[in-house]
């Protein structure tokens, strides 16, 4: 077998027992998927995956960020390649380079998937290869393997796409108009029109003026033009933002100012510190318009995105090259949080690439401020580790009940189980010590389990 049915539980035989009967009570439970980056045209068209390759590969930057940090080139994996010309080669390449993944969260969610929904018990390697491609090719022929049949065989509840203001939408409207009974709703996610770095930035400002009939060269018309699309992703279900800052910095300029910094950002004549303070401000308009409209806010800040310029370049965005940065919350998000932060209406998520930042910034201010919540171990912290340290740092400031749970931030759909299952197994580990120390009593645990599993994410994403 590739995966042991204790994975994850503690050593300790007498913890190990608690955990795996706290496991039991959640392990089937619903997934509620509040954030990823999946895509809706899967289920608006329900087409069978077309290989191995673009289903496990192509897709999953974890993936192929470890091949190309020895030295597989990204050419040979097909990155960036619509079709896939030769998937069988560049399977063959993953497979002889997969005990690179040893120890990493990666391997857990591969082995998962391969087992559990493959039934693949032998590890895959370049003597593998070839069975491994074949079977996954023949089931991915079958019903049961089409988007829709795996949405419902994963047995999820809802499932958020993370979608630009300049999205049509129209695959989440296909998926409503054919009558199927799941959910699947869009996440508003603004970068394009409000990060003055964001390739094509103003070229997108006129773009979305055209679309909500505002005209976008005006303060106020770029205002009321975000609040239209808002309103547009929230006809089709939306009960959120997301963020995606380089830094958690706010800011809270007079009407005047904002409309002065906005026209400068338009003519292209602008500095560092300029966008900087731009991105800031729309952060905190953006707090404003969740306060009007009650989506929740995500903020997701502290990568160096695209930090290699040559990969970037020739490949694009999100392809593997972005570094974790420090961030400083305490004195970022003071602005907002003087406008909104007692608001009772307002739910911000935050999230965090800083891990130093737990225990003296992320836990003190979601244990004071109502509208504060603390958004589970996020990118290169989704690991068993992860997850133990942020539940061991956060937990005795912020409690559990300030936290919202589990998402897995995933592109590679069928890795959701087996996300959602490390963080059910580390969840339960963590509470089974708790238990054993006796610092929380066993019907606790069995409570706050089910909480951190299902309530809490319903609540904080309002679902």
């Amino acid at each position: 077998m590739l995966i042991h049915e204790d994975r994850l539980f503690p050593a300790d035989p007498a913890t190990r027992a608690v955990a795996r009967e706290l496991y039991q009570s959640a392990c089937s439970l619903p997934i509620i998927s509040p954030h990823g980056h999946t895509q809706a045209a899967w289920f608006a068209h329900n087409q069978p995956f077309p290989d191995p390759a673009k289903l496990f590969v192509q897709p999953d930057h974890y993936i192929y960020r470890m091949l190309y940090s020895q030295g597989v080139s990204m050419d040979d994996l097909e990155i960036g390649v619509e079709n896939i010309q030769n998937p069988r080669r560049v399977w063959r390449l993953f497979a002889s380079h997969y005990h690179l993944f040893r120890g990493t969260p990666t391997r857990l969610w591969l082995d998962f998937a391969f087992q559990q929904l493959f039934g693949l018990t032998e590890r895959l390697s370049e003597k593998t290869s070839d069975l491994y491609f074949d079977t996954i090719s023949e089931k991915l022929k079958t019903p049961e393997f089409l988007p829709r049949a795996l949405y419902e065989r994963f047995h999820m509840e809802v499932l958020a796409t993370t979608d630009s203001p300049l999205d049509s939408l129209a695959d989440h409207k296909a998926i409503r108009d054919s009558n199927w009974k799941a959910r699947i709703i869009p996440t508003f996610r603004p970068d394009s029109v409000v990060d003055p770095e964001f390739a094509g930035f103003r070229q997108n400002i006129t773009r979305l003026g055209e679309l909500t009939g505002e005209d976008t060269a005006t303060w106020p018309g770029y205002l009321n033009a975000l609040r239209k699309s808002r309103e547009r992703f929230k006809t089709l279900g939306a009960t959120a933002t997301d963020h995606g800052h380089p830094t958690a910095n706010t800011a809270n300029l007079s009407t005047e100012h904002a409309a002065k910094l906005f026209a400068k950002i338009l003519s292209g004549n602008t500095d560092k510190a300029e966008q900087e303070l731009f991105r800031a401000q729309m952060l905190t308009e953006m707090a404003r318009m969740s306060v009007e409209d009650g989506l929740v806010m995500q903020i997701h800040p502290g990568s160096a995105r695209n930090h290699n310029r040559k990969v970037y370049e020739k490949y694009g965005r999100d392809t593997g090259a972005d570094i974790p940065t420090a961030t400083n919350y305490v004195d970022g998000l003071r602005p907002l949080l003087d406008v909104a932060g007692n608001e009772p209406d307002l739910t911000i998520i935050l999230f965090t690439l800083d891990e130093t930042t737990y225990s003296r910034e992320l836990a003190p201010l979601a244990g004071h401020y109502p509208c504060l919540r603390l958004g589970p171990p996020w990118w290169f912290h989704d690991s068993p580790e992860g997850m133990m340290r942020f539940r061991e740092q956060a937990t005795e400031t912020a409690g559990f009940y300030n936290t919202v749970g589990f998402n897995d931030d995933t592109r590679a759909f069928l890795s959701i189980p087996a996300r959602h299952d490390v963080a059910r197994r580390i969840d339960c580990a963590f509470l089974a010590r708790l238990v054993t120390e006796y610092r929380i009593t066993e019907q606790e645990a069995f409570e706050v389990v089910h909480d951190l599993t299902y309530k809490l994410v319903k609540s904080a994403y309002r679902l």
